[in-house]
């Protein structure tokens, strides 16, 4: 386990390297977020950003999306993967948003999770970004890089990862981390392959000191 120093010296160089931490999911209402993002599984938040702006041009309210054909709006995300599923979601979701919470995002992770296609990665996504809770999005970038920093014991399960994660983390740092962790993933400390030599954070990442880079 890290020394509580060390894990905010960790977070402080993350601030120096993208001082602004946001989701790069594009979206306006805060049901468009939470849209997107389930959109986001298996898929690239750049392709998500290309698709909802004809999903939600074509769809403005939640009402007509309730009302959609799941066909429909299947053609609309298709290049996103899996949209048969995704799409009977979307779907689903929007009703019961009308349905059982007055047409607005819930703000607990059992309400959330308890909606079509809303795992603990979405939820916490929403729960940060949106109602500003303490949260920890375990995608696979902060699973990777909190493994190699030694944050984490290298655990690849989502839950064990947040849950480990939570343990170490300042709970108003946590979300803008997990952001950070997204930038970083694509920036420096990438999967097939990280940038050690050029790493900010590489005096304190295990990974690091055990291949002897300095």
């Amino acid at each position: 386990m890290k020394r509580k120093s060390t894990v905010l010296r960790i977070i402080e160089n993350l601030k120096v390297l993208y001082p602004d931490a946001v989701c790069s999911l594009t979206y306006q209402k805060d049901y468009e977020l939470l849209f997107a993002t389930r959109l986001s599984a298996q898929c690239t938040d750049a392709r998500v950003n290309q698709v909802t702006p004809e999903l939600f041009s074509t769809y403005p309210t939640l009402e007509a999306l309730a009302e959609a054909s799941v066909e429909d709006v299947g053609r609309i995300i298709h290049s996103c993967g899996l949209y048969q599923t995704k799409a009977r979601d979307l779907v689903a979701c929007a009703r019961m948003l009308l349905e059982q919470h007055g047409g607005k995002v819930p703000d607990t992770m059992e309400a959330l999770t308890a909606l079509p296609g809303v795992g603990r990665k979405t939820a916490n996504l929403v729960l940060g970004d949106i109602f500003h809770k303490p949260a920890v999005v375990a995608d696979t970038h902060c699973i990777r890089i909190t493994g190699r920093l030694g944050l984490t014991d290298g655990s690849k399960d989502p839950v064990q990862v947040e849950k480990q994660l939570r343990a170490v983390l300042p709970p108003e740092e946590s979300s803008d981390f997990c952001h950070r962790m997204v930038l970083h993933g694509r920036a420096v400390c990438m999967a097939r392959g990280p940038v050690c030599d050029r790493c900010l954070l590489k005096k304190d990442c295990d990974f690091a000191k055990a291949n002897k880079i300095k």
